[in-house]
């Protein structure tokens, strides 16, 4: 399958990780041309199992992704509407997309994030950011409107109410240091750090079966917001989708034959020993 003829970013692939590096205009600015492109990405990601991990970085040095072009902004309805009678918009349509692909997904984040770009880092699944270099707003507020591509409710769950209205509230930025506090990423590191991390856990993932790797993302989305009794049935449904299509059974039955589990040095070892497991097909 190939990844290619996109206007706003290009698509390689390496092994089973996909790199897409964003490269449209002066400030990789996030309009129809580049929703268009992820919505046809998604499309071919989300039938692709040779793919288990996807990095989205930038060519710009400056900029990973600009916010919401505001040349379609502008031409907004001033019309109240009424809950029932309000639509999705494109973003939170291709960005809710992004967030439920098979694959992990990866926000390799060495500039500007702000606004769209920002919510677009939030529907990734992991986010790692250089020091110096990163910077994220919510900057809506300021402008008379709302965090439109899922970004609020995104935060909200993943950092709690507070400091989600805080960002929001405040339109101000925040460096990668305080975004690690905050928990909106996962790590910061230092510019010279930042590839060599990411591309080493890509690489750890992306040995792992595409399956299980669903499998391990489609529960912890479900259940995160369920009643726990919910969410545990959450765990059970998608354990056995993984046990359908993954040798891990066979691997358990392998261990138990072997007495592996009764090995002091295997318990010890464990980081470096799940590694090998992905032998046994």
């Amino acid at each position: 399958m190939a990844y290619e003829g996109y206007a706003t970013f290009t698509a390689k692939q390496e092994d089973a990780i996909l790199y897409v590096t964003f490269d449209f205009g002066t400030v990789n600015v996030q309009g129809q041309e580049m929703l268009s492109d992820l919505n046809g990405l998604a499309l071919r990601l989300e039938r692709d199992r040779r793919v288990k991990v996807v990095v989205f970085q930038s060519a710009n040095p400056e900029i990973w992704v600009c916010h919401y072009d505001t040349d379609l902004l502008k031409d907004m309805s001033t019309e109240a509407v009424s809950r029932e009678d309000a639509q999705l918009l494109d973003l939170q349509v291709v960005l809710e997309r992004i967030s439920k692909l098979p694959q992990a997904t990866i926000a390799k984040l060495e500039g500007f994030a702000r606004g769209g770009g920002h919510e677009f880092a939030l529907a990734c699944d992991m986010r790692f950011a250089a020091r110096g270099k990163y910077k994220f707003m919510q900057m809506e507020v300021g402008m008379g409107i709302l965090p439109c591509g899922g970004g609020a409710s995104r935060m909200a769950r993943q950092i709690g109410l507070g400091r989600a209205l805080e960002i929001v509230l405040s339109a101000r930025d925040f460096d990668a240091d305080e975004a690690e506090a905050y928990g909106i990423i996962n790590k910061a590191l230092e510019p010279d750090e930042i590839g060599p991390y990411v591309d080493a856990l890509a690489q750890r993932i992306a040995k792992f079966p595409a399956e299980s790797i669903n499998a391990c993302k489609q529960m912890v989305y479900e259940s995160i917001d369920q009643p726990i009794k919910d969410a545990l049935k959450a765990e059970a449904y998608w354990l056995y989708q993984a046990t359908s299509k993954t040798p891990a059974v066979k691997r358990f039955q392998i261990a138990d034959e072997q007495g592996l589990e009764h090995d002091i040095e295997n318990q010890r070892n464990w980081e470096t020993l799940v590694m090998k497991v992905q032998d046994i097909k």
